[in-house]
């Protein structure tokens, strides 16, 4: 393993967005940087591919700005509740299907021409020891940001397990020829297996994201019914054709471990900083992942600068997320949500931004679902 040198300000366990967002941030404030993963770019990572507008300001602040002309913008959203209503509208911002072959090999590389060191290593062993961490013996650092995923080997090195059932979901996604598919996003609740969907968002080069997840709870989920599944919410859409489908799972942020401790900081899945409303995790991992980055650049107290900075920026947030998941559990207020969706651009708004960004339970739109209920 050679990373140019033994002693870094800030090593990043994990490459993806967050760890990438992490190095940027960290870069951004000076600091020297090792960005470690044990896959080589560009690599597959299994994922819905949406990237909202939300994440794009993010990346744009770190001077990112991944989009090209192949990755057309997609203008609307469809949803069907569990009930069989829909809403079908625009977006106040479009969002992007960008794979993320694609999208994290674009974030990583610019970590490395930020001048982070990109290294293609698995990490094993992390020891604290007073001033500085050690990875495998080898790697000393002032911080360290895990940006490792949902089994993240930080998380278990600050003592904490990985989500266990109810608050981790698994997903099966693959990529279906599907040229004449609308440019929207579609996601098609469904009672069997509640809280569960499909999706189908399109790329814009004649192919579709594709997948379908549900809440783990007390029994196995088994492929064969993920697929089923699939195929039966996403009629119009040749599911058995589709390629490169794998499975993946989601720790939701109803049940996050501690954001940091003394010099190990935790960002994105790692967090289990995962919507538990929509699944969406791409806005959350590039936000928590700079955030992370910036505080681990200073040398003092680097957890506390980290948990009043995502306190900050995403406490009340997460606390909404958190209701309205448990709100969503009753398929009756979901359906009743879909009404006031299609009654009410503003209310549809307000349920993107909570879904996809920062958004929170405004009382309008409480009112909304509740009149809708009523109705």
């Amino acid at each position: 393993m050679d990373t140019g040198g033994d002693r870094f300000d800030v090593a990043v366990v994990g490459a993806g967005p967050a760890g990438a967002a992490a190095a940027l941030a960290a870069r951004r404030a000076g600091a020297t940087v090792v960005l470690l993963d044990k896959a080589a770019f560009p690599r597959d990572k299994p994922c819905g591919d949406g990237i909202a507008p939300h994440a794009l300001d993010v990346l744009a602040g770190l001077g990112v700005f991944p989009l090209s002309p192949q990755f057309a913008p997609v203008p609307a959203l469809r949803l069907r509740g569990p009930g069989g209503g829909e809403v079908a509208r625009p977006h106040a911002r479009p969002a992007y299907t960008i794979p993320r072959t694609i999208f994290d090999h674009r974030l990583a590389e610019a970590a490395r021409q930020s001048g982070a060191a990109l290294v293609e290593h698995t990490v094993r062993r992390i020891e604290e020891r007073g001033d500085h961490v050690v990875l495998d013996g080898g790697i000393r650092a002032g911080a360290v940001v895990g940006a490792d995923g949902a089994y993240s080997l930080v998380r278990r090195a600050l003592g904490f397990a990985p989500n266990g059932p109810g608050h981790l979901a698994l997903a099966i996604r693959g990529y279906a020829h599907a040229p004449d598919l609308p440019a929207e996003q579609r996601i098609v609740t469904t009672e069997s297996g509640w809280p569960a969907y499909a999706w189908a968002f399109p790329i814009g080069d004649g192919r579709a994201n594709i997948g379908y997840g549900e809440v783990l709870r007390d029994g196995p989920l088994t492929r064969r019914r993920l697929l089923d599944r699939l195929a039966e919410l996403l009629p119009d859409v040749d599911t058995a054709a589709a390629t490169d489908l794998r499975a993946h799972h989601l720790p939701l942020s109803t049940h996050r471990p501690p954001p940091a401790r003394g010099r190990l900081l935790l960002a994105g899945d790692a967090l289990s900083l995962v919507n538990p409303f929509t699944g969406e995790g791409i806005f959350y991992a590039v936000l928590s992942g700079a955030l992370a980055g910036a505080a681990a650049a200073h040398g003092d107290d680097p957890a506390g600068r980290y948990r009043r900075a995502l306190r900050d920026r995403l406490g009340r947030h997460l606390r909404h997320s958190r209701v309205a998941a448990a709100l969503s559990q009753r398929r009756w207020v979901v359906d009743a949500a879909v009404r006031a969706a299609e009654r009410d651009q503003r209310v549809f708004d307000a349920l993107i931004e909570l879904g996809l960004g920062d958004g929170r339970l405004a009382p309008r739109t409480l009112t909304a679902i509740a009149r809708a209920v009523v109705r």
